[in-house]
């Protein structure tokens, strides 16, 4: 277990904040990541759904998260794994069963969590990022250091009218770093055993497919479940119901350990 300090972050927003949601159960809980440059909030109706079903949620603000985006750049992956690491110990204290869910990057950091813990009895994604096939993502060693950031890749939702809190503009030095976040995790797929549920949208302009054909290299039983009427915040859009309850009724699988 990972016991290195996680870097304070200050809030600028109240929907940037991380919370936890209590069921009345209380044996059974799920950690949901965020997305790289976003929020909690953007999970917030799928921690809603999972909590009427009586999970035990919480959904931490990863450092660098909601606050700006240069304080993002004096952040590394290993700050944001280490944030979710040490709420699933805190989770994994006082629960029988704790499950892992992420969306985009912070697929990620759920599989990384997966590979690390195996005791974790099951995981869902939604369009995880675990790599490009972008060749430009190669150049971020040499741009990070001559540009602080450039246009934001925030806000693909094709329903009108949900927003996504994140930050207007991709900070270069934390998008470098995701880098070898996923070179990283690419690195001990063959660890991740747990059952894997991915949804995945068809229309897509911020993860694009390499993501989900390295997912199909893991040992893992995995499911794909496709969205036909979501972009890449699939959480907030279209498809969000059939991601929630996909999801409760995956996890309602697993038995509790006693």
């Amino acid at each position: 277990m990972v016991n290195r300090p996680v870097r304070p972050v200050v809030t600028v927003n109240p929907e940037s904040r991380g919370y936890r949601l209590t069921a009345a159960a209380g044996s059974r809980a799920v950690l949901l990541c965020h997305g790289f440059t976003s929020t909690p909030s953007s999970l917030r109706p799928w921690a809603d759904r999972l909590a009427a079903r009586g999970y035990d949620v919480s959904v931490p603000r990863l450092p660098g998260h909601g606050t700006t985006w240069q304080e993002m750049n004096r952040t590394a992956w290993t700050d944001w794994y280490d944030r979710e690491e040490q709420e699933y110990a805190r989770l994994a204290a006082d629960h029988e069963v704790v499950f892992v869910g992420g969306m985009s990057m912070g697929g990620a950091l759920a599989v990384r969590l997966a590979e690390q813990h195996p005791e974790i009895p099951a995981v869902a994604l939604v369009n995880p990022s675990l790599g490009t096939a972008d060749p430009r993502y190669l150049l971020l060693p040499v741009l990070s250091r001559l540009v602080g950031s450039i246009p934001g890749i925030s806000g693909d939702i094709k329903k009108p009218g949900p927003r996504e809190y994140a930050y207007d503009r991709t900070p270069l030095a934390a998008a470098n770093s995701m880098r070898r976040l996923w070179r990283d995790v690419a690195s001990q797929l063959d660890r991740l055993t747990a059952p894997t549920l991915v949804f995945r949208s068809t229309v897509d302009h911020v993860v694009d497919d390499s993501s989900l054909e390295l997912l199909r290299r893991a040992p893992c039983d995995l499911t794909v479940r496709m969205l036909e009427d979501s972009y890449h915040v699939a959480t907030l859009d279209n498809d969000s119901a059939q991601i929630q309850a996909g999801t409760a009724d995956f996890f309602d699988r697993f038995p509790t350990r006693r």
